[in-house]
Parts: structure tokens; sequence; C-alpha cells
């Protein structure tokens, strides 16, 4: 893993935070005379390099592509036409070879996926020479969802990148005639910005528009396996929900919307999240957290006291982390992670 300046960022960061803590405990245990800080400067705020967050967040170009759910492949044998076989990884990740039984190549190349077919089979046969191919890509799957003409599960044979993934979802393209910047051939129904949604604790926002205007390479971020994008339709006010719930991603604003109405919208907590979570609500523009309990959030009056803000991420932690550790370790890299935070404008 490569060490980068938003790395550093993030650690910054995380000692600021552990440093704020400490010195709420300490003045909470013993009060310090009130000092005149009106002539003093602000502190200064640390936050995230955006495009070294979008960088990071890239899978390498290079990167070997590893074997999923669905893929269909040839296992084929130096010496031994008699064995080879077009199998097709199972939804549990597994192949079933004869003698052998099942063999897990989920998340394996194509080279190690050889060497556990050899270690299978090595009981069987001697000296084993395996080679395996993918004949058929359907692992390399991304959803997208929102303002989009098409949404749905994408498939890809190679890698697959954002742009794309917006094209074959309905991204128009075309001449822009009017307006100030009107040129010919310039895109002309490019999202303003959308998020990426990675696994349960990961989400980026991408100032798409800004990134092609520029001439940014990253505008067509590659992107990973079971990646959500989501488009908002730019009237949309709304908060991602990450974490233990059973849906995470994001969740619409409205005026009625409390932090309770918002983990219902998600399909509510899941049984990882233990019977009291403490709820976590990042502001990634201002780089700053709030704390609730489950149980405050049950508690009516607690409960009408927490505003929600567009853009906010509210994560659900699993049980049994340390809560003081959780906030440092797990919110500062997320806040990072919110990619366009310094160029986000959110109301």
């Amino acid at each position: 893993m490569k060490h980068r300046t938003g790395t550093a960022c993030v650690l910054l960061l995380a000692a600021s935070c552990g440093l704020a803590l400490l010195r709420a405990q300490t003045q909470a245990l013993a009060p310090t005379p009130q000092l005149d800080t009106s002539q003093q400067p602000p502190e200064p705020q640390l936050k995230p390099n955006p495009l070294e967050t979008l960088r990071n967040f890239e899978p390498a170009e290079d990167e070997e592509y590893r074997l999923g759910k669905g893929d269909e492949i040839a296992v084929e044998f130096v010496g031994r036409p008699d064995l080879a076989a077009k199998l097709v990884i199972g939804p549990d990740g597994r192949i079933t070879l004869p003698l052998a039984g099942e063999v897990m190549l989920a998340g394996l190349t194509r080279a190690e996926a050889a060497k556990a077919v050899e270690s299978a089979l090595s009981s069987y046969y001697s000296n084993l020479a395996a080679e395996v191919t993918v004949t058929k890509y359907t692992a390399n799957r991304v959803l997208l969802l929102g303002a989009v003409a098409h949404p749905g599960v994408l498939i890809f044979d190679g890698t697959p990148t954002l742009l794309e993934a917006l094209s074959r979802g309905g991204m128009e393209t075309g001449t822009n005639t009017t307006g100030p910047n009107s040129a010919p051939g310039k895109l002309s129904q490019i999202p303003e910005r959308c998020a990426i949604y990675r696994g349960r604790d990961q989400v980026v926002w991408v100032e798409l528009k800004s990134l092609i205007e520029s001439g940014n390479a990253l505008a067509d971020l590659r992107l990973r396996r079971d990646d959500v994008i989501y488009v908002p339709n730019m009237a949309e006010r709304f908060v991602s929900v990450l974490g233990e719930v059973q849906h995470p991603g994001a969740v619409p604003l409205t005026n009625n919307s409390t932090l309770a109405s918002v983990l219902a919208e998600a399909g509510g907590l899941t049984n990882k999240a233990g019977h009291d979570p403490h709820i976590q609500i990042v502001d990634p523009v201002k780089g700053t957290s709030r704390v609730i309990s489950f149980k405050d959030l049950l508690n009516p009056v607690k409960s009408l006291e927490v505003t929600l803000r567009p853009g906010e991420i509210i994560y659900v932690p699993m049980s049994g982390f340390n809560r003081a550790a959780y906030v440092l370790e797990k919110l500062s890299p997320m806040t990072s992670l919110a990619t366009m935070a310094v160029l986000v404008g959110y109301p």
C-alpha cells in the first residue's frame, strides 16, 4: 500500500481529534480559569486533498483480475486433456471437481486458482500443472441508482469505469449550443456530482462535471466490483447511511426526516450493531462528527434534538469496538473519503 498525502492528513486529523478528546476530559475533571481568547487566531483546520483521495480510492490500472461469483472458467492440464473442464463459480465462490469436491476460487487470481486446483487434486494425480482462464466475466458488477434513465446492475467484461457505467445507465451526450460555455461536442447531460459507495464503510463524492470540464482523467475513475454509484437529482437532499444497517446507501431527506426515520429507510440496524450502538454523524465538509446512542435515539425528546443536514454521513458501527478509538480511527478516514469535501457546497 502506498503512503500518500491523504494518509498523512488523516493521521494528523486523528491526532488532533485525540488531543481534543483528552482536553475535554481534563476540563471536565478540573475546570481551568477563563482566558480571553478574543484576540487569538482560530486554529487551522486540516482538510483532505480531494484529488489525492480519489487516486487512493481508485484501484491500480494494472491490478490483476480476481475471480468472482458467476464467472465462467476453463481449467486445463498440461498433458492431460481428459481432465479439462468448463466450470461456473457458484454463488458461494466455489467450483466442484471430480474426486476433490469443492474448491474455493472466488477472490483468487488465475494463477492462484490454478494452484488451488492442483493442490485439491494432488492426492489423486501427481505432477499436475493446471491453467485457469476466464471464458465469460459476470462477476464485474456495479449497481447504478438515482437520476439515470436505466438504473440497475451493470456487468463488465473488464475493469468497470465511472463514465462507462453512467453512459450505459443513460447519461446523455451531445452538443451544447446554448449558454456562455457552449462548445461543439461538449457533454450536455453530465451529472454535477455522484457518490460511489464501497462496502459498508466507504463513500466518495465525485464532482464529475468539474473534473470533465478541467480535463482531469479521474472523471473516468476505475471502479471495483460491487461498487454502488448513486446519481442524485439536482433538487434532492439526502444523507449517506453506512455501517450496520440492512441497506447502506443514500436516503433522501424531507422536512419531516429524523435520525430514526432515516435509519428505518435504510432497513433498520443489523444484529451486528448490538443493543445500544453509538451512532456517529459525520459532516465531511466541516470535518466534524457527533455521536448519539441508540437508547437516546429512542427517547422522543433527545431524538428531536438531532438535526440532520444534507450531505452528512450516518455510520452505525459494529458492536464490540472501543468507542473512543472508533471515532478517531474510523471516522477520520471516512471524512477524508468524502472526496470533494472542499468543493461540495451543500445548503
